[in-house]
């Protein structure tokens, strides 16, 4: 029996981004039932959905809603649409050839997985990766050392091009919203692997997507890494948000990173603001509070 696919995307004003990303969607050599766009942005890009092919659910929020609860409203869109798979992309990314979904489908098949996502490279550097993996203890951006394993088992980039069976959203749920941005992806990982759902990389496959190499902040080496998003709006969340995951889940690597690697970058850096902005939005996050836009950043 033919399985469908339906995708569950995301825009926040980038016009020119969303025609790539759905032109690409018509081109899999998988037929799509529908594409859910959840447009949180300031003016809407419906011009551009009418002019694109294929079916398309264009919801305009008037709210943003942050990453999470626009990525769960596109989800519920897709699971509406009655598909076997929901296929996350996001507006700045996009499959990097026709059989991108073609490929995901048939190791999803293959290995009896219900998630399964490709790899991430940068826009016009298909050789390196777009955000790194850990093999053997060391970090590479490397797409020839990781594509080498032909699929990675528990590991993977959440939530750009994830394509995950439908019925895993009613077993661990969608997006949190509360966590807005930065963190819901890891958030949503740590829920698979409690309730037993495997999934994995396919590495023989990509999506285009700008990388996040200026956020990766060596402490010791290949050893322990820490990220540092380049905006005050994106630190807040993304400090706070893995605060309140350490609290809910209790992970010791994240917690080494978090209470060892982030005290220690700061600090040799010199750069005390920083750390002490660190502090204050990783205890809100531990206490589970400053949900919602941080207002004294003006958000």
């Amino acid at each position: 029996m033919h399985e469908t696919v339906a995708v569950a995307a995301v825009t926040f004003d980038r016009p020119a981004d969303v025609r790539t990303l759905l032109t690409a969607l018509d081109a899999q050599t998988v037929q799509l039932l529908t594409v859910a766009l959840v447009d949180s942005g300031s003016s809407d890009v419906s011009g551009i959905v009418e002019d694109s092919p294929g079916t398309i659910n264009y919801i305009r929020s008037l709210s943003n809603l942050g990453g999470a609860g626009g990525f769960s409203l596109a989800i519920l869109s897709a699971l509406a649409s009655g598909a076997d798979w929901v296929w996350i992309m996001d507006d700045d990314a996009h499959p990097e050839d026709p059989d991108c979904l073609a490929t995901l489908l048939e190791a999803a098949s293959t290995r009896g997985l219900d998630v399964v996502l490709p790899l991430v490279v940068a826009p016009g550097q298909p050789e390196t990766l777009s955000f790194p993996f850990r093999l053997d203890g060391k970090l590479t951006h490397s797409r020839e050392q990781v594509e080498r394993h032909g699929f990675l088992p528990g590991i993977g980039q959440f939530f750009n091009g994830a394509l995950i069976r439908s019925d895993v959203f009613f077993r661990v749920g969608l997006p949190d919203l509360r966590l807005f941005i930065r963190g819901d992806e890891t958030d949503f990982m740590v829920r698979l692997g409690r309730a037993g759902i495997p999934f994995g990389t396919v590495t023989t496959t990509a999506l285009s997507h700008p990388p996040g190499w200026s956020e990766v902040q060596r402490v010791w080496g290949d050893r322990l890494h820490v990220l540092v998003p380049e905006t005050a709006f994106k630190r807040f969340y993304f400090f706070r948000n893995r605060g309140y995951l350490a609290r809910r889940y209790l992970r010791p690597r994240s917690l080494v990173a978090d209470l060892v690697g982030y005290p220690a970058y700061f600090l040799r850096t010199g750069d005390l603001a920083g750390f002490a902005a660190w502090a204050r939005a990783y205890w809100a996050g531990i206490r589970g509070g400053s949900f919602g836009p941080p207002r004294d950043l003006g958000f």
